[in-house]
């Protein structure tokens, strides 16, 4: 439909229309997506839409208008600051998502280091590593701040000694994780948090992934490397609410030390001729839904039910690694410290990314990854009742993909295993943006990602990679 139809249709219809549109959609009620959908059942999902709907309308851009939801803001960011050992001076805001918290982190610290330059040494750079998040690239592009990228060891921890060979004067901020992304491990926080000191250099920790479940995952008595504020040198920290804090989306938290941070990432204008402007974080108008939606999640779990949920996770998570493991032909990589991690082929005859295609024929959403090539899986408490089928699964499709080692030259193995290896990457870029143009254009459209993969020239095979984009 490309216009607004002349009269209005019945709702009834649309919302049975709507159902049939997303029968073609990820399956992850029944726990068959290892990512974006954190799903604790129906109940609870409904308990979130009922908060959600009490605060549809109101906007967060007023907290004087709605107070309500600056006390819910304030309470969620206070809880969030005991779970993470803050004390009384640790202060923030919520955001939309991860991607926002982690672009105000470099967009604070950016302008901390403009103001605190007396002398303009140069464009500001933060040192992060080759592991973090993809939401620091944005920022860096963004904020026109220079990634400096640290290398990281054979168990995908930073190198410490390579961020301190790039520390110079135009250093703003170090990132680590908590854990990274593609392989669930904490980098040596407190090791950086020592460095940073010395150097008087922001730290900021992104524990988008990890923030709510790293605390309870510790409890449990998991070994979790130090990575929140009981480590001085630690400035910042960013958690998600809608990950394993199991809140709506979009909700997640940004911390500060203290106000002297914070004060930096406000936004505030006073010669508009609409009054003074005055905007705490990225967005103008902060959906009042996901903020209470947020608290009431926090006070619905608890400790207990938080603890309860990161048991579940973590026993799930040691069950996968453990058959995964006893395969002979693949094997997780690093040491992940909770529940993400991945896993690669052991042998040039089993292509990994065969074995994602194989799974996804049996009904599992797989997310792939390069350097190393691997498969992804982020655990989540619904996954306890699927495990024993994903691992004989896995196991069938290792199987079968050993049998027929042409497998790698088919369907999204192909495509994978051809980006992976382009040494040009500017060429996947530039396709992939003419891919992007397309879905966005005045005919936009998503491509067809399950037809006559044989046929697609290199711009179309490139372009779908961009549907696998996360976060």
């Amino acid at each position: 439909m490309k216009r607004i139809p002349e009269q209005g249709r019945d709702r009834e219809q649309l919302i049975a229309e709507m159902e049939e549109f997303r029968q073609n959609d990820a399956n992850y009620r029944e726990a068959k997506t290892w990512s974006l959908v954190y799903f604790l059942g129906d109940d609870h999902t409904e308990f979130l839409k009922r908060c959600y709907g009490l605060y549809f309308s109101e906007n967060a851009l007023n907290p004087m208008a709605f107070s309500s939801l600056k006390r819910f803001e304030s309470e969620v960011v206070s809880m969030t600051a005991s779970m993470l050992h803050g004390d009384q001076q640790v202060v923030g805001t919520m955001t939309s998502g991860g991607t926002e918290s982690c672009l105000l982190a470099v967009k604070t610290y950016r302008d901390r280091a403009r103001k605190r330059w007396r002398i303009w040494t140069g464009k500001p750079e933060m040192i992060a590593p080759e592991t973090v998040h993809v939401a620091f690239e944005k920022a860096a592009e963004y904020f026109d701040v220079k990634m400096v990228h640290a290398r990281v060891d054979r168990n995908y921890q930073v190198d410490v000694k390579s961020v301190a060979r790039l520390i110079n004067r135009n250093t703003a901020l170090i990132v680590a994780s908590a854990p990274c992304y593609p392989f669930g491990v904490v980098d040596p926080i407190d090791q950086l948090s020592r460095l940073a000191l010395k150097h008087r250099i922001p730290l900021h920790v992104d524990a988008c992934l990890g923030g709510f479940l790293l605390p309870w995952v510790e409890r449990l008595g998991y070994p979790v490397p130090p990575f929140d504020f009981r480590l001085p040198g630690v400035t910042s920290i960013t958690a998600d609410i809608h990950k394993y804090g199991f809140a709506a989306k979009g909700a997640s938290v940004i911390l500060y030390r203290n106000q002297d941070y914070l004060k930096h990432q406000f936004f505030i204008h006073t010669d508009w001729a609409g009054g003074i402007y005055a905007s705490p974080a990225l967005l103008g108008t902060r959906p009042g839904g996901a903020i209470a939606a947020a608290w009431a999640a926090m006070q619905a779990l608890g400790e207990e039910g938080y603890l309860d949920l990161a048991r579940t996770t973590m026993d799930t998570t040691r069950k996968l690694i453990d058959g995964i493991g006893s395969l002979p032909e693949i094997e997780v990589l690093g040491q992940p410290h909770m529940s993400v991690f991945a896993y690669r082929s052991r042998t040039p005859e089993v292509s990994i990314y065969a074995v994602g295609d194989q799974m996804e024929r049996r009904g599992w959403h797989i997310d792939r990854q390069q350097k190393p090539e691997s498969l992804h899986a982020m655990v989540t408490p619904g996954h306890a009742r699927v495990v024993d089928r994903y691992l004989a699964d896995l196991k069938e499709s290792v199987a079968t993909v050993k049998g027929s080692p042409n497998l790698y030259a088919e369907g999204q193995a192909a495509m994978y295993g051809m980006i992976s290896k382009i040494p040009l990457r500017g060429l996947i870029k530039n396709n992939v943006l003419k891919m992007m143009l397309e879905m966005y254009g005045p005919q936009g459209s998503i491509p067809d990602l399950g037809r006559q993969a044989e046929k697609e020239d290199l711009a179309t095979r490139l372009g779908r990679l961009f549907l696998r984009l996360r976060h």
